[in-house]
Parts: structure tokens; sequence; C-alpha cells
């Protein structure tokens, strides 16, 4: 006599429990488990959900803030000095020289945000009127605003299925007056690196790397921001780690680090730098003030000593969701440069179009698991202001060159980038998700994505 077949709710519990993959693939019953799996009704058709509370990712860095953060606070408090610049054991001097140490660059500058990052690296790449900058078509506004804002003409490049600039598509669109390109490594998946450096010592245009929604990303085991030219980043809340706001530029080259300290800082170059860089090199220009604080210092100062940690715990979380569902008939995931770099904020399906996609995350939802598409960015070409070519003044340089006048923005110079976006979708990993966490995220996927693949 045969023996009876396992409760079914049971058995997927359990192929959930064990990352799936394995189960399925070494039963041989895995056709008859699938199409079982495919039978169980979804929580958004009337079927008891995988989590009767929801999960969700929470930004990372302040679930780390503990004593260290507390005493750096506590520091500036009681020095009454919370200008860099006042003292010689600067917190915001500690955080840099860290954080350089963090990344194996030589230089690291403290700033604002990341969009006054952007502005500095600009600077510090001479980056002006008539200069052309490349972008990924999906990004953040101020990729796009600083380049404008210095006067320069930001060029759209399409991006591929990492969602980060496809290198395929820059080489076409250098000009003789193209100046930069900027690779943004986007929601903790890494550029491709190098064909992108390859493009650029061809033409001798200099790279800009924008990692900021990728904060301890590696490719092929170099920290981002040590690849490229120069590069920038953000602390803002949603980033890797934070102090709120605040962001950094970073760079090997000396003469740019001193225009970007310069720049930052109304054009002066102050202790410690005047006896490192022997008075300066460079004759001071008109700037900005964009100077970090030491309370912002304290703080990240005390969250760059947890990044690796921050990052290994993502990067084994997403891998723990991967490894469950890699089984899954037909599964399309997010297209990843250097898996091993890639630092684990997402678990994304390509769903094929909108319409799916939408479907699928809708019942991953009622699963009792955040999921949503793309996010942190916008497909900037389609965007009303930019696309019709809004600034601050009617006379500004950028848009009144021929270059200027004659580039269009809109959906038909980027309807790649639209169709990856529209069809991309899955869960944000957390650090702190524990194991039945993710064990639940792979049992909601499998049920939904079996039933919708019946």
């Amino acid at each position: 006599m045969s023996e009876p077949m396992p409760n079914r709710r049971k058995f997927l519990a359990t192929v959930g429990a064990l990352g799936g993959a394995s189960i399925l693939m070494s039963s041989p019953g895995a056709s008859a488990a699938s199409a079982s799996a495919a039978k169980e009704k979804l929580a958004i058709d009337g079927g008891t959900p995988v989590r009767q509370d929801t999960l969700y990712s929470q930004p990372y860095g302040p679930q780390f803030y503990d004593d260290v953060e507390r005493q750096g606070v506590l520091d500036v408090l009681e020095s009454r000095n919370p200008f860099r610049w006042w003292k010689d054991d600067s917190k915001v001097l500690q955080f840099e020289q860290l954080y350089a140490q963090q990344l194996g660059v030589k230089h690291a500058l403290g700033v604002t945000s990341g969009t006054t990052a952007l502005y500095t690296a600009m600077a510090a790449l001479e980056i002006g009127p008539g200069d052309e900058v490349i972008l990924p078509a999906w990004t953040w506004y101020a990729d796009y605003d600083a380049v404008v804002l210095c006067g320069g003409l930001p060029v759209f490049a399409e991006i591929d299925g990492s969602l980060s600039i496809d290198p395929e598509d820059i080489e076409h669109r250098i000009t003789p007056r193209t100046k930069a390109i900027v690779p943004c490594s986007l929601q903790g998946g890494v550029a491709d690196m190098d064909p992108i450096m390859e493009i650029a010592r061809k033409h001798k245009v200099r790279v800009l790397e924008d990692l900021s929604q990728c904060v301890g990303g590696r490719y092929h085991g170099q920290f981002l921001g040590s690849i490229g030219h120069i590069a920038i980043n953000s602390f803002q809340l949603g980033k890797t780690i934070t102090a709120g706001e605040g962001g950094a530029v970073v760079t090997n080259d000396p003469e740019l680090f001193e225009r970007a300290l310069r720049f930052h800082d109304v054009g002066a170059i102050r202790s410690p730098y005047t006896e490192q860089f022997n008075g300066g090199v460079l004759a001071s220009f008109a700037a900005c003030n964009f100077r970090m604080n030491e309370f912002t210092g304290a703080v990240l100062k005390g969250q760059v000593q947890k990044l690796d940690m921050i990052c290994q715990r993502l990067r084994a979380n997403a891998k723990r969701v991967r490894d469950g569902i890699a089984d899954l008939p037909g599964l399309k995931m997010r297209k990843m440069s250097d898996p091993e770099g890639d630092l684990g904020v997402t678990v994304f399906l390509d769903h094929g179009d909108r319409e799916h996609r939408d479907k699928f995350l809708r019942a991953l939802r009622a699963e009792g698991i955040a999921a949503s598409g793309p996010g942190g960015s916008v497909i900037l070409p389609v965007d009303e202001r930019i696309e019709k070519k809004m600034t601050v003044h009617p006379d500004w340089p950028t848009f009144n060159t021929p270059q200027g006048k004659a580039i269009q923005y809109g959906a038909e110079c980027c309807p790649r980038t639209i169709d990856i976006i529209d069809r991309t979708g899955g869960v944000i990993m957390d650090p702190n998700f524990s194991e039945d966490d993710c064990n639940d995220i792979v049992k909601a996927i499998r049920k939904v994505y079996l039933a919708m693949h019946a």
C-alpha cells in the first residue's frame, strides 16, 4: 500500500522554510508539487495569507543607532563647538578619514547632502556651459539638476535590467562636448563599471560615480566610489547609513579634491589641508557653503563603523530569498552586474509587462509582504519640468545653445527605460529581517508566482 500524500499546506510550508529550491529540485514529484502549489487559494482571492501582519523594510541606519552615535552627539554638545573648523579633533574630519579608509580612497569630504555633493563634484570636474554630461534616464532629480545648474547639458542614456545605466547605450551619445558620464548604482544594484571606464578612457571623459543608493556596494572586489575619477553619495534617511541628511565626495585625485574642498567652503582651504597640500595649488574662485556640521559628522562616524555589518546582513537575507525561489519555472530576476557586490536591497523580478507586475504585487501584499516597483528615482525625461526644459531663468545657458535647443526629452528618448521600470517589481529587503521573515517572503513569492503561472 502506498504512503499517503503529505498535507499540501504543511508540505509547502516545509518547502518555504528550507529554501524551496533544494526540495523541489531533488524530489521526483517536483512537477506535481508545483501543480499542487499553484492550486492554493491566494489571499487576494479569499485564501489564508502567509502572514497576518505586513512585513516591510525600514530605513537601515537608524535601526543600528546605539551608544556610539549617542556619545558622539554628546561629545559635540559638551564641547560647545558644532562648527568643524573650531577645533583640531573635528568629528567631521574623523568621519572623513574613516570613510576614505573604508572605501579605499585617498580623500573624502563631508558635505550637507547628496545633492550638494553632486554640485561640488561637478565644480571639481569644471562642468560648465557647453559641456554635456551623460546620465541614466532613471535616477534622482539631483543628477540632472546639478548639470543644469552648472550650465551644462544633460544627455540621457537608457538603463538595462540592472536598473543602472546600460554601458551599450553610452558611446553613441558621446560628442566632442561630452565632459563626464554619471553611472548611478540604484536601489543597491551595482553599475557595470568596467565597460563604462573603458569607454571613458577611450574618449577621454571623466566618470562621476553616484553611489547614493548603494553605499557599501562593491564591483569585482572594489568598493563603489573608488573606481571612477570622483564619486558622491548621500546619507539621507533612505540610504545604507544615515544622519538624516548629509553627503560625501570621494576621490583619489588631489587636484579634484582641492577644487571640491574649496568649492564647498567659500573658496577657502584650511588646516589640516593647508599643511597637507602646502597651501594648495589652485587659486580661490567663486564657491558655496556646503560644510558638514559636527553633529552630522559625529553620527556618520558611528554609522561608518557599522556599514560592513549592515551590508553583510542585507546580502545574506537577499541571498536566502533568491536561493529559495531560484527553481521557479521561467523565473527572471533583476540583472546583477556583480552578484557578490550587489547590496541586496531588492529581490526584484521581471514580470514581462506592467499589468502582470501590478497583479503580482497586489497579490503579494495581500499575503502580508510589502511589495513595490522600483523606487527612489524618477524616469526623468518624462517629468514635465524636464520635458519642458524649465530652468531658474529664461536666459539660463543650458537650453539656449544650438545643442540645448535641439535636444528633445520625453518618452521617445527612453522607451526601453520606461518598459524596464514598468515590468520590474518585488520586495525591498531589510538587514534585520529574521530567518522566519525571509522564509515568509519565499513562501509568499512561491505561492503567488506558481498560482499566476499555473
